[in-house]
């Protein structure tokens, strides 16, 4: 759940006109908003092969060949990767790293540390605070980090492969990589790499022959084989390892090898576990109609898509986006799903106290922020992610309108 103490929290409304950066760049790309709403940024072509960032309306003075994937941190920093001399670099609020690289790309954070995957003379890991691993890869997917910023992870091919080579592909190819050395055992196929709250264990889905999946945990396959797996995650209570798997046709739950829930489901997946050690998911109780369900629970009401889950902070309670046979979206909760349909819902968000639900809609072209089944008063060209203030009474809106960028807190009583 994003931290949003610090933040300015006065009710009222404030309108920044960003115009100065189109009139001087011959385009510029979309808009993204840091969590508190307070910093807007773009990326602008100035002229022929060369970029710049746009942020707040003002030109950065840097210029770069190219600049690709702006994005915010949690807190607040702006991450980018910028090309310059046919190398690239990673750039931190405008200060780009000392060391260049062939390619970066899917920039991600913890804890205040910056990572992001790597290319180098067309061998593949990650950078982390900085860093490049020291071992590098033939291929590299899957980049994660541990929750505390100190570990990263990627699924790592350990053996070439020529042109159809299908059988050394049976014997293994891939394992996990922590830190840049290859972990445990060698396998058909490696995804989803998965660490727990300190780092010390990782666990991925593995495919062992071409139709035996486990789960690996530090790089050590479950004695037990499945059809199919989906991610892995640690139970914060039991230390154990979660994840649904299909055996005989459907789908259950399996800790450390073992089924906790029995395989009775149509499809059973993104799990999310709660403080207390409680298991939210989105399972299909028959094909084609989902639900949520919780510790094998599941709830009466059915959509034909669900998606984007989130559960409270207290752990009572979930929503998540819903879309209908009529291929119209709406927030599906526990306590049912809410009366107004739309072109698209985003994930929902919920406050701190967890007695509140927002979330960004799409409708009639136009966007606009939904609190409890309630809409704020005025649709926008663009609306982002709301969020809470720390007492759960208020809530920020950030949009934009033409070259205007809005940056509303609204009290939750707003909401009709």
């Amino acid at each position: 759940m994003q931290n949003t103490n610090g933040w300015n929290w006065e009710p009222g409304r404030k309108v920044e006109t960003y115009a100065d950066c189109a009139q001087n760049s011959e385009w510029l790309e979309e808009w993204c908003v840091s969590p508190d709403g307070e910093t807007v940024a773009r990326v602008a072509c100035t002229a022929p092969a060369e970029f710049a960032l746009c942020v707040n309306g003002k030109l950065s003075e840097n210029v770069y060949e190219k600049i690709i994937c702006p994005k915010f941190t949690p807190d607040g920093k702006l991450v980018a990767f910028v090309s310059q001399d046919m190398e690239w670099f990673l750039s931190v609020d405008n200060e780009v790293g000392e060391e260049g690289y062939g390619f970066l790309w899917d920039s991600m954070w913890a804890d205040g540390t910056v990572a992001a995957a790597v290319q180098q003379d067309m061998q593949y890991g990650m950078i982390v605070g900085g860093k490049i691993w020291d071992n590098l890869f033939e291929n590299g997917n899957n980049f994660t980090l541990s929750p505390d910023g100190k570990k990263s992870a990627a699924v790592v091919q350990v053996k070439s492969l020529g042109q159809a080579d299908i059988y050394t592909f049976q014997e293994g190819v891939f394992q996990v990589a922590v830190d840049g050395e290859a972990l445990g055992d060698v396998f058909m196929n490696v995804w989803t790499p998965s660490f727990n709250a300190d780092g010390s264990k990782v666990a991925a889905q593995v495919r062992e022959t071409l139709y035996d999946y486990s789960i690996a945990v530090n790089g050590k396959a479950w004695d037990a084989k499945f059809q199919t797996v989906w991610e892995p995650r640690f139970n914060p209570k039991t230390g154990g390892v979660v994840a649904p798997v299909r055996q005989g046709g459907k789908w259950g739950m399996a800790e450390d090898g073992k089924i906790i829930w029995a395989p009775k489901y149509a499809q059973l997946w993104h799990h999310q576990f709660t403080a207390e050690g409680d298991i939210w998911a989105i399972c299909a109780p028959e094909f084609g109609k989902f639900a949520l369900v919780k510790n094998d629970k599941p709830f009466s009401q059915t959509a034909a898509v669900v998606y984007d889950l989130a559960v409270s902070p207290d752990g009572k309670r979930a929503a998540a986006m819903a879309r209908g046979e009529d291929r119209m979206f709406s927030v599906l909760t526990d306590t049912g799903a809410w009366n107004g349909k739309y072109d698209m819902v985003w994930q929902p968000v919920f406050s701190a106290d967890s007695s509140h639900t927002a979330v960004r809609v799409d409708r009639n072209g136009r966007q606009t922020v939904i609190v409890d089944g309630k809409a704020y008063g005025e649709d926008f060209d663009q609306c982002f992610d709301p969020a809470f203030s720390p007492d759960s009474s208020k809530v920020l809106i950030k949009a934009l309108n033409g070259d205007e960028y809005i940056r509303i807190v609204a009290d939750v009583s707003e909401f009709k």
